[in-house]
């Protein structure tokens, strides 16, 4: 039976715009710098294993939960996790933040037992702007070099293996997070610390990505942060728990689409014609 046109999607699928809708969520170790400065940035010192002990659990952690559909960049004690939103379907929205809380999660968790302060977590949505290409065009060009010398037979194939394997970017980006708002906001937010409404080893989320309050997500009382210098603002709410009732036959109906989370941050209901309008020719 055909669908109608109520509840045909309002994005043709494969249809591309040079803005992306993101959602990232940064998580910093809670602490971290102390227990460096603590031992005088000396690797030699007992207090600077025991850091190193700490930060390792942590990238170990965030590989675990890492996936196609949640890429992860570690810098440090810190990680940011990114997608880009789909226009058509609030399923990547759900998706995105079930891994994110029980990324935060799996890090708590082992910070308690070893009685660390814990992470903090803040999980936003934002515009990105379509990034470059350079490190991973460098290094495809590279191979293809490769492959050409190889089929001209100017070098055997154990050379070619060689030569691939030792194949380095010297400049590298992730394209993602480049003029990525999302990232932008849930760092500077992150940043704010408890001067900013985000005290202590807690998951904050962006209310931008709910049209209504979920019964599935348990959270604190919201409030509004606002960072003046870039005049970047976002209603926030930390993550109590996430109630597994959510794992009921569809999308939690309470999530927004990308298309959805875009008008809400324009405040502009014909975001879709505007879209249009500034897609590239």
């Amino acid at each position: 039976m055909a669908r109608s046109k109520a509840n045909q999607p309002a994005v043709r699928k494969g249809v591309s715009f040079p803005f992306q809708v993101s959602i990232a969520a940064w998580i910093d170790l809670l602490g971290y710098g102390e227990m460096v400065s603590a031992a005088g940035f000396n690797p030699l010192d007992p207090q600077a294993e025991q850091a190193l002990t700490r930060l390792r659990k942590f990238h170990s952690i965030v590989a675990t939960h890492s996936a196609r559909t949640f890429p992860t960049l570690v810098m440090n004690d810190g990680a940011v996790a990114y997608r880009d939103l789909s226009l058509r379907s609030s399923s990547v929205t759900s998706d995105f933040f079930t891994r994110a809380w029980a990324l935060f999660q799996a890090i708590k968790s082992s910070e308690e037992v070893e009685g660390y302060p814990g992470p903090r977590m803040v999980v936003a949505c934002g515009f990105r702007m379509r990034g470059s290409r350079a490190g991973q065009e460098e290094a495809s060009g590279h191979f293809a070099s490769i492959l050409e010398r190889l089929h001209d037979r100017r070098i055997d194939f154990q050379e070619a293996l060689r030569e691939a394997a030792n194949i380095r970017r010297f400049s590298d980006i992730v394209p993602q997070l480049q003029a990525n708002f999302a990232f932008t906001k849930a760092y500077l937010a992150e940043q704010a610390g408890a001067k900013g409404g985000f005290a202590g080893s807690q998951c904050f989320v962006d209310l931008a990505i709910f049209k209504a309050t979920p019964e599935w997500v348990v959270l604190s009382k919201p409030f509004d942060w606002h960072h003046h210098k870039l005049n970047l603002q976002a209603h926030f709410a930390a993550v109590s728990s996430v109630l597994e009732t959510r794992r009921t036959e569809g999308v939690p109906p309470e999530l927004r689409t990308g298309l959805q989370i875009a008008a809400h941050l324009t405040s502009d209901p014909q975001i879709l014609s505007t879209l249009r309008t500034a897609k590239k020719p």
